[in-house]
């Protein structure tokens, strides 16, 4: 199973157009401790041929430009990417699918929450049906979306993405948040989970074996936001795990690779020469940077 980190970012992308914290304008300037980082998306294949998307970005055209695996093969026009996965409803995890309006066949694979989501709004009717298929993801059930790769949903506790909070409130939705589980005919597991609100005794059941996983990293404590004057709202408040739960939760499970994922740009562990970030690592997690390859 091959793996590309296309993005490690949470919503907004690092540094976020319009924050000015210390390591916001380090990576405005550049600067090596607190290299930029784009919004949240996986890549996964097992042929190398066929490529799935996990979540596409608002970044989706930069990340393509900058994975030569996913550039168009044959002319006039292609793709590698033969379909997306969509975790949830959030802007950052659904609005590349504009992108990807040119006529071009994959599938969509998304919960019926979800789903309902994108037929509310007309915008992503530019998708074009005759080439464009939406298929649904049903809790329980194994799907294959390109050659070789068998996928699984997790329930994660979530909420609803903020532009749906105003109806659907903020109480866990069913469907509105889900992890995968992705696996190889050889049987390795890679695991991506990037919005939990709390570590359950099935998600602990669902991680347990995996030979990667890549896990909710927005915050690093929960009251990060409010501690830095950013924001009002806990991590939890937002749907997410903070990175110092996580690492308690998650200590005795037998897992292979840890990578922490979905980082804001409020989030210390993005400066590499942070003591958070040597916290983090000592504790035997990876933060999951734009380009990284790993395969199982």
């Amino acid at each position: 199973m091959k793996l590309i980190v296309l993005g490690a970012a949470a919503g907004g992308g690092f540094p976020q157009w319009n924050a000015a914290s210390p390591n916001n304008r380090k990576a405005f300037g550049n600067h090596q401790d607190c290299p930029a980082q784009t919004q949240c998306s996986l890549a996964a294949s097992i042929d190398g041929d066929h490529w799935v998307l996990l979540n596409a970005s608002p970044d989706i055209r930069q990340q393509i430009i900058s994975t030569p695996e996913l550039h168009p093969p044959d002319a006039p026009r292609s793709s590698p990417i033969r379909a997306i996965i969509l975790t949830g409803a959030d802007v950052d995890a659904i609005a590349g699918l504009l992108t990807l309006r040119e006529r071009q066949p994959f599938t969509v694979w998304a919960t019926e929450y979800v789903l309902g989501v994108l037929r509310a709004n007309p915008v992503f009717n530019v998708l074009d049906r005759a080439c464009v298929q939406f298929r649904t993801i049903r809790p329980g059930e194994s799907f294959q979306p390109v050659p070789g790769l068998t996928c699984r949903s997790i329930d994660t506790p979530g909420k609803p993405p903020l532009f749906m909070e105003a109806t659907d409130g903020i109480a866990p939705t069913a469907g509105s948040s889900i992890g995968l589980q992705l696996e190889s005919p050889q049987g390795r597991r890679a695991i991506f989970m990037p919005s939990c609100a709390e570590i359950t005794r099935d998600i602990l059941l669902a991680v347990e074996g995996a030979d990667a996983l890549f896990f909710d990293g927005t915050m690093c404590v929960d009251d990060e936001m409010i501690r830095s004057g950013e924001g009002s709202k806990t991590a939890r408040r937002m749907g997410h795990v903070a990175m110092d739960e996580a690492i308690a939760r998650l200590r005795d499970a037998s897992i292979g690779q840890r990578f922490f994922i979905h980082i804001n740009n409020s989030n210390p562990v993005l400066n590499r020469a942070s003591d958070e970030r040597r916290i983090v690592e000592h504790a035997g997690w990876t933060i999951a940077m734009d380009g990284t390859r790993i395969d199982l």
